[in-house]
């Protein structure tokens, strides 16, 4: 409803396989070469992202890629295959390092980073190399590559002017959703929070084409087309203070998220919990960042699922 149908399939959705094609048990850990260990935790994240990791281990985006210079998709692939087939205890993520400054300018190695700033950056990245072999490509389009079938969705925006009823709406497509957690003490209520409806008024009221002027209205958020990989972030930093949220925010290791999209009737829209990536710290300048990954249901035991539950959270990674 209200999406424009793509002209061109970029990679076919049919080939996207949610479970491990190969069996993979936790290999080669990622050395820290000084202030790394935000980069660290989400490539790990992102190596153990089955659809992703499939994908990768086939070789088949290098065997196609006619990209000269920076590519992120050859990147990962490269070190998703040396992770996963390594001998040995820990690897320098060195491919990585190397083209630090080509996934973000602001980047510097040696210091400290935002690990959601590094993961939109890296998924973005691959978005664009995805992209960079298709000239022309109609916008409808670019939410076809693998990158965001997996990653990507898209959230609805409805405005009802308060003055004459009219409903105007627009889909925004999103890689990851943020969530205010400071009146939440689980995901459940920070996701009720996030599609609860919000009051348009005073300096921010709404401009509607029906009234020809400024009025009072609702802006309500939902997930209309769920990704196959739901990415959360719980904005625990405040980077103009220095802050940092460090209350405990309960999550599931399973997620409906049929209540939060558009259509909220119907069978649940079910996603499990493989990843959590957390930080270690009581400020937002320095500390640590590691990660729980789950492999498969039958190489991960009780008590690493138990502990991974208990965290405090700053990205969540679900797949359905």
């Amino acid at each position: 409803e209200g999406m424009t149908p793509p002209q061109r399939i970029l990679f076919p959705p049919e080939k996207i396989c949610m479970v491990w094609q190969q069996r993979q048990s936790a290999e080669a850990g990622l050395r820290n070469t000084g202030n790394t260990c935000f980069l660290n935790a989400v490539l790990q994240c992102l190596t153990y992202t089955p659809p992703l990791a499939n994908y990768l281990l086939s070789w088949e985006h290098s065997q196609a890629c006619r990209q000269q210079g920076f590519c992120m998709m050859c990147i990962m692939e490269a070190h998703v295959n040396k992770v996963l087939h390594s001998s040995v205890s820990a690897i320098l993520p060195l491919a990585v390092l190397r083209a630090f400054r080509f996934i973000g300018e602001h980047f510097q190695l040696g210091r400290e980073e935002d690990a959601h700033d590094f993961l939109c950056c890296i998924v973005n990245a691959m978005q664009r190399a995805c992209l960079s072999a298709s000239n022309d490509l109609d916008i409808s389009s670019q939410p076809t590559t693998i990158v965001h079938q997996i990653f990507g969705g898209f959230l609805r925006s409805r405005v009802i002017c308060f003055s004459c009823k009219a409903v105007s709406g627009s889909n925004e497509a999103f890689l990851d959703v943020p969530l205010d957690i400071k009146a939440a003490s689980s995901l459940a209520a920070a996701l009720e929070d996030f599609v609860t409806p919000e009051q348009l008024d005073g300096e921010n009221c709404f401009k509607c084409s029906k009234c020809e002027k400024n009025v009072a209205a609702s802006k309500r958020f939902t997930v209309h087309c769920a990704p196959k990989v739901i990415t959360v972030c719980l904005k625990r930093f405040d980077c103009i203070t220095g802050g940092k949220i460090s209350k405990a925010v309960e999550y599931p290791e399973y997620l409906d998220l049929h209540p939060y999209m558009s259509q909220a009737d119907g069978e649940p829209f079910l996603y499990s919990l493989y990843a959590v990536l957390v930080h270690s710290s009581v400020s937002c300048h320095g500390g640590h960042y590691f990660c729980y990954a789950k492999m498969d249901d039958e190489s991960v035991e009780l008590r690493s699922t138990d502990a991974a539950l208990r965290q405090q959270a700053y990205l969540l990674f679900y797949a359905r």
